[in-house]
């Protein structure tokens, strides 16, 4: 497949295109969190159609659900308690929750498998190192093991002993000291992980996942998939910047994703792109990330060094049919480099735009026949 480079000598109507993309890259956290909640068009709505929505912080992050072909609010409560049900399985630091207590397996060990109303996970009778976990745990580990084999670990979900040590969160963060990040790095190994149904299987007690690049993907698509079971045609997800839209609009043209300005107010929009039942994540440096001693650390971390890639790469951003997809490919392909972050997307059949930080912008095979992106008339 050919890939497009745009360099320095663009003609007007590229270097304008670069710079909408660039817009939607640079700031896609805020613009999704404010843009996609702020879909454009709503006035065609009368007041008896009107879309509906509802708000909240779930998920550690902003949650925003928007349904345009439906009045039942009972849709979107449903939506923020299944956030609250897949949060109990898949985050990492609630202790109530089933990765947590799978991450801490040797605490629990002892535990009756057998005891009545046992919740996953719980060690497997007569198979050494074998736990049964739920359903759905299963599934979003399987997706992850998947890309690091695929990305030969430049991706692994077993990453938990070293983003452990990273608080980008902090009042004022710090690098961890070295010595505990090599401490770490050996125990960030997916190798020998397999799972057979809800049966995973640990070649070591040190192993420890963190599902954090993918498990909002995961969840938007389950809520996209109760949302569509419900008769809904026509609907927004977005978990905090993850966003995937159900359909299309009611009259079935696009929805229209705002593009903010880069460093203006939240309402200035620049551009807007046309998308139709499809997610959009993105995966920068500017996500997470602080400055010290002048030099910036991010949240990307390279399992192979214990530190943030640092690979000429500003951000990623990929259009794809699933979110699950969408989320694990944008970090996979940041850490993957330009190049070999090029050929994995159009391995996995989906669109992406790199920003390199020279802030020329590179896209995969496609996007321009695939995804329209225009203009807001002032």
């Amino acid at each position: 497949m050919s890939t497009y480079f745009f360099h320095s000598k663009r003609s007007h109507s590229h270097s304008h295109f670069f710079y909408l993309i660039l817009c939607t890259v640079l700031v896609c956290p805020m613009l999704l969190f404010t843009g996609c909640g702020n879909i454009t068009d709503t006035d065609s709505f009368n007041n008896e159609n009107e879309p509906i929505s509802i708000s909240s912080i779930k998920l550690n992050t902003a949650v925003q659900i928007t349904i345009y072909d439906s009045q039942d609010k009972a849709l979107l409560d449903d939506c923020l308690a299944l956030c609250d049900k897949y949060e109990l399985i898949f985050s990492r630091t609630n202790e109530n929750s089933e990765l947590y207590k799978l991450n801490h397996r040797k605490d629990t060990s002892d535990e009756d498998s057998n005891a009545v109303g046992q919740t996953t996970p719980y060690p497997v009778n007569g198979t050494a190192g074998t736990w049964h976990i739920s359903e759905d745990l299963a599934a979003l580990l399987s997706e992850g093991l998947d890309i690091t084999r695929e990305s030969d670990g430049a991706f692994d979900i077993a990453i938990a002993p070293l983003t452990s040590l990273w608080d980008f969160t902090a009042e004022d963060p710090k690098t961890p000291d070295d010595a505990d990040i090599q401490k770490a790095l050996p125990l960030c190994s997916s190798d020998g992980v397999t799972i057979n149904g809800q049966d995973i299987t640990l070649p070591s007690d040190d192993i420890q996942f963190d599902v954090g690049a993918i498990a909002k993907g995961y969840i938007a698509d389950r809520l996209k998939d109760f949302l569509v079971k419900k008769g809904v045609n026509s609907a927004i997800i977005n978990l905090g910047g993850n966003v995937l839209c159900i359909g299309s609009k009611p009259d079935g043209t696009p929805f229209k994703v705002g593009i903010q300005k880069p460093f203006a107010d939240r309402n200035e929009t620049e551009a807007v792109m046309d998308i139709t039942g499809k997610s959009v994540v993105s995966s920068g440096i500017y996500e997470r990330c602080f400055k010290q001693d002048g030099k910036l650390y991010h949240h990307i971390l390279n399992p192979k060094t214990g530190y943030p890639y640092d690979n000429g790469l500003i951000s990623v951003t990929i259009i794809s049919d699933q979110s699950v997809d969408g989320d694990a490919l944008s970090t996979t392909c940041f850490a993957l480099g330009l190049e070999g972050g090029l050929k994995f997307a159009e391995k996995k059949g989906v669109q992406a735009v790199f920003i390199t930080e020279d802030y020329e912008l590179h896209y995969t095979d496609g996007f321009r026949d695939e995804i329209r992106v225009t203009d807001v008339e002032s």
